[in-house]
């Protein structure tokens, strides 16, 4: 896989493995650009560390679209522009530039759930199946052409750390396959109905905190969502933020029972009624010293 001359652009982890990939491909990468430190992306990985060891140019930038991003790029004279993993939309002027376009990527069933956290939002809305998709890029987010789109299930026991394993695992396959029809000239791609699809919007701090009044579904799906590489779900008690890392949906029916208080514990852990069950609190970045009784 050494005709076509490739610019790579990413800065998380998922960005590192499929660059990782395409190297044990011998794909001709002929520049990298990443970022030096990212305070955006709790999964950032800075590619420097793999392309200066195996002597590939490699420009950092915050802005891709800077006309010194552009001009270095262009110096490359790429065929194609991977962009996988940047959390940026590419100007009209850099999608021109490589004879092949620009692919990126999303991790969900496009035109459905289009933007930002698709790992995170799927997770947390209890979806059962999500999406690895790859696509000729344009100047709207995830909106140009589907190259290729395989489905990947959403298990009970998934959280953010497994999920995106797992969608690396399946990205990793279809990005040599794309590779090889490319070189073959065998791409083809399908136009998205976009108008048919949703879009996710971008999520803060107050979409990470726990409400006890949550049924306990709920809390543990935002658990599951936002555990690591992402920043935690999170409560506030006495003034001090608890961030759970792993919970339990605990059946409960008591109905005399107000959300929040420690209604028992198992193996030390606390359990804490819900709007709906319980939930048990197996993993937290504190020892929690409550006990039975106690309101959180």
């Amino acid at each position: 896989m050494k005709s076509i001359r490739i610019v790579f652009v990413g800065s998380v982890y998922f960005s590192k493995a499929m660059l990782e990939s395409l190297l044990k491909k011998k794909v001709n990468i002929v520049g990298v650009c990443t970022k030096k430190k990212s305070s955006f992306n709790s999964d950032f990985y800075n590619l420097g560390k793999i392309s200066k060891k195996k002597r590939i140019r490699t420009l950092y930038t915050n802005n891709i679209n800077s006309l010194n991003a552009y001009n270095w790029i262009k110096k490359r004279n790429p065929d194609l522009i991977l962009c996988l993993g940047w959390s940026y939309l590419i100007k009209k002027k850099l999608l021109s530039l490589p004879r092949l376009g620009v692919i990126g990527f999303h991790p969900a069933s496009i035109p459905q759930n289009r933007g930002r956290h698709p790992i995170i939002w799927s997770l947390v809305l209890g979806l059962k199946n999500i999406s690895s998709t790859f696509f000729f890029m344009n100047t709207k987010a995830d909106a140009g052409n589907i190259i290729t789109q395989k489905g990947i299930i959403i298990d009970k026991k998934d959280n953010a750390k497994t999920l995106y394993l797992k969608i690396i695992n399946q990205a990793k396959k279809q990005l040599i396959k794309i590779m090889k029809n490319i070189n073959s000239g065998k791409v083809r791609s399908i136009k998205q109905n976009i108008k048919k699809g949703n879009v996710w919007r971008k999520r803060n701090n107050e979409d990470g905190k726990i409400d006890w009044r949550m049924s306990s579904i709920d809390i543990f799906n935002l658990v599951r969502g936002l555990t690591k590489p992402y920043p935690g779900a999170h409560f506030i008690h006495n003034n001090k933020k608890i961030i759970l890392w792993n919970s339990k949906i605990i059946k409960d029916t008591q109905k005399n029972i107000e959300p929040g208080k420690i209604i028992k514990k198992i193996n030390s852990k606390i359990v804490v009624k819900c709007g709906k069950d319980a939930i048990c609190l197996l993993k937290t970045n504190t020892p929690l010293k409550y006990k039975v009784g106690d309101y959180l």
